[in-house]
């Protein structure tokens, strides 16, 4: 069941910085609700109950649309006091959405359609609502956001980049200010003041991370002094508290909510500070000249996607012998072997332009399931700065946890959570059972007109790439524009280069063009247009069809490598045929690309024979009973580290818990 939002207020007056207390999950609930959860979803005739519901707010229309500036702000201001005590009974719902869609409709001349009505109504239900790519899920958010903060509740609107909060902060901020509501947007760059100002506003947009991380910095500044009784008593004493940047997790609204709430939560956000005891720069030059000198199945084994790596008993030894005579850390088994492990992981597993680059010097991560820089982001116990030394660049600071949490545990805490995304129903029952919020399925406004033209599978890369020049030559003489995405900065510069080499003229959109990233999505329909992209693919910018194009089929995209995720290809394949235009999209991949490699080897062998000596592509059933395969076993790993990174951060907890004095 959704949470009750009568509990939440609550517990919201009994304590100055609100959020939920922490609820240990048992496996077989676990087990049993992801089971089931989404199942359950998929019977349940939600959607229709919505619908009924969206005529509630049609039959308010009529209060508003006679009303002028003024007594539109002052209807809003009369909202405030029921929506309090009431929290959202129906009536008062739909009025508010009534409210919004004619306030929006003044403002940007656009009024929200029905289906954009029944998805942020199921977010005020604490639902995550699953809406297709193109139907206009920023607009969806707008009624939802400002019913949370009329009745009184901070709302946090929680997307992806800083870009995308920016942008949607400053095109809706005139709506708010219309009905009387304060809008703030932070970014990465803010300092403490600009931040504790963006939160002090009714509604405030920012990248999951950045509020992550604020929350994690008050409690830093909290203490063992969170709870209510604690600060009295802190007071009582005279003790000075410290400014805190938030004002407690109320209310969220999280955009591409499966990115941030799956793809995203393998890994602990973590503060650190300077470690006590950092090791010399000459070590990490030491570990990589150790790790070169092992050898693949003698002395080390890749596990997986090559992550993990284990040495064997044989490397244990060369490793000794290797590290002989050396001082510090060198003395120490477990200390050498783990050191090497991650040189071994830095050498053999992240490469740069797919894991990585460098920018000015740094060494900067790439978001694998985003193609963006995290910027601020950094890898722990030494692989960054085994990294830097690979690249020859300046070695930063090793630093020491402070604290951490999960996005897992971070997101469970919100008192109202819900969100929005387009590919959300295949992890209905992990969100189930990881956050207690069920999922709905919105129709979509106008029936989808998006084809495919199947996929092609080639035994070679070479082989692809070439269909992939040839389709785009194809497509371009027609007179449509193509948008191909890529897994990896690198590809996306090879396809360019044999794009070029073709007479082809294109824009690439990747980590490192990403600050243009709006602006190459935008003209990605005009006729003839081609666009590489990385799958960032500008999630969140509409790609508007140029003159003509829709009359010639629309956008055409080319996925040339399936994700780990099946919901990443869906993503980028949704870029075209949105909001019931026509679009057309083709998968064209490789036996030898890294999906198959990693996660089905033998079945990419097996069928690599089949394609002995003949030139065309793999029949298509075989193509995706690989790509099942695959992305299966691809998913249950990414899902068993979720799982591990939730369970480390309680057994963490239960340590601390132990140890702590009265």
């Amino acid at each position: 069941m959704a949470r009750a939002p009568d509990k939440s207020d609550t517990w919201r007056s009994r304590s100055p910085y609100a959020e939920r207390g922490d609820v240990k999950i048992g496996p077989m609930d676990f087990v049993l609700t992801r089971t089931f959860g989404g199942i359950a979803s998929r019977f349940e005739n939600y959607a229709g109950k919505l619908a009924a519901r969206v005529k509630l707010a049609d039959d308010c229309a009529a209060l508003f649309t006679g009303l002028s500036d003024a007594e539109l702000a002052e209807a809003a201001r009369q909202l405030r006091g029921p929506l309090l005590r009431h929290g959202f009974r129906a009536d008062l719902v739909a009025r508010s959405f009534a409210l919004v869609r004619e306030a929006t409709f003044r403002v940007l001349r656009i009024r929200h359609h029905a289906v954009q009505l029944m998805g942020a109504w199921a977010m005020i239900d604490g639902r995550f609502a699953e809406m297709q790519t193109g139907e206009g899920k920023t607009l969806t958010a707008l009624p939802t956001a400002i019913t949370a903060a009329l009745s009184g509740r901070p709302v946090h609107v929680i997307t992806v980049n800083d870009y995308l909060a920016a942008r949607d902060a400053e095109e809706l901020e005139p709506i708010y200010r219309a009905l009387g509501l304060t809008v703030g947007v932070i970014q990465h760059d803010d300092e403490a003041e600009q931040r504790r100002a963006a939160y002090a506003c009714d509604v405030t947009y920012g990248v999951n991370k950045e509020i992550a991380f604020d929350y994690l910095r008050d409690g830093l500044k909290l203490g063992d002094r969170r709870s209510h009784a604690s600060r009295m008593a802190g007071k009582l004493s005279g003790a000075n508290m410290p400014p805190l940047l938030l004002h407690g997790l109320y209310f969220a609204i999280v955009d591409e909510a499966d990115s941030i709430l799956i793809d995203e939560a393998r890994t602990p956000l973590i503060i650190a500070g300077a470690e006590a005891n950092p090791l010399p720069n000459e070590v990490f030059a030491q570990a990589l000249g150790f790790a070169n000198q092992l050898k693949p199945h003698a002395d080390f084994v890749l596990y997986g996607n090559a992550q993990n790596v284990e040495l064997t008993p044989a490397g244990t030894e060369t490793l000794k012998k290797l590290s002989h005579g050396l001082n510090g850390i060198w003395e120490a088994r477990k200390g050498r072997e783990e050191l090497v492990n991650y040189a071994l992981a830095a050498l053999h597993h992240y490469k740069i332009d797919q894991h990585y680059v460098v920018v000015d010097g740094k060494v900067e991560i790439i978001d694998e399931f985003t193609g963006r820089i995290a910027e601020g982001r950094s890898w722990q116990h030494g692989l960054h700065q085994l990294i830097e030394t690979k690249e020859n660049c300046e070695i930063t600071a090793r630093h020491a946890t402070q604290t951490s949490i999960t996005y897992q545990r971070f997101f469970r805490r919100y008192l109202h959570l819900c969100g929005m995304s387009g590919t959300i129903s295949e992890v209905a029952g992990e969100l189930r059972a990881v956050y207690d919020v069920p999922v709905v399925r919105i129709p979509t406004h106008r029936p989808t007109r998006r084809t495919s033209r199947g996929t092609r599978m080639f035994a070679t890369s070479e082989q692809k790439w070439s269909a992939v020049v040839d389709t785009v030559l194809e497509h371009r003489r027609e007179g449509r524009p193509t948008l191909i995405g890529t897994r990896a900065i690198e590809t996306s510069e090879l396809l360019s280069k044999l794009l070029n080499t073709a007479g082809i003229d294109h824009v690439v959109l990747n980590a490192h063009h990403d600050r243009q990233e709006a602006d190459i999505v935008a003209e990605a329909g005009r006729a003839g247009r081609v666009t590489v992209a990385t799958n960032m693919a500008g999630r969140g910018t509409d790609i508007k069809l140029g003159d003509g194009v829709e009359a010639k089929g629309g956008l055409h995209v080319v996925l040339t490598e399936f994700h780990e995720s099946a919901r990443i290809d869906r993503q980028l394949i949704g870029r075209g045929g949105r909001q019931g235009q026509p679009g057309t999209y083709e998968i064209i991949a490789a036996l030898d690309d890294e999906l198959p490699l990693v996660f089905a080897s033998g079945l990419a062998r097996l069928f690599e024979r089949i394609l002995a000596g003949k030139p065309g592509p793999l029949p298509a059933t075989l193509a995706r009973i690989l790509q099942l395969y695959a992305q299966d076993r691809a998913q249950r790993l990414q899902y068993r580290i979720r799982q591990q990174t939730l369970r480390l951060q309680d057994q963490r907890d239960n340590m601390l818990a132990f140890a702590r004095p009265d």
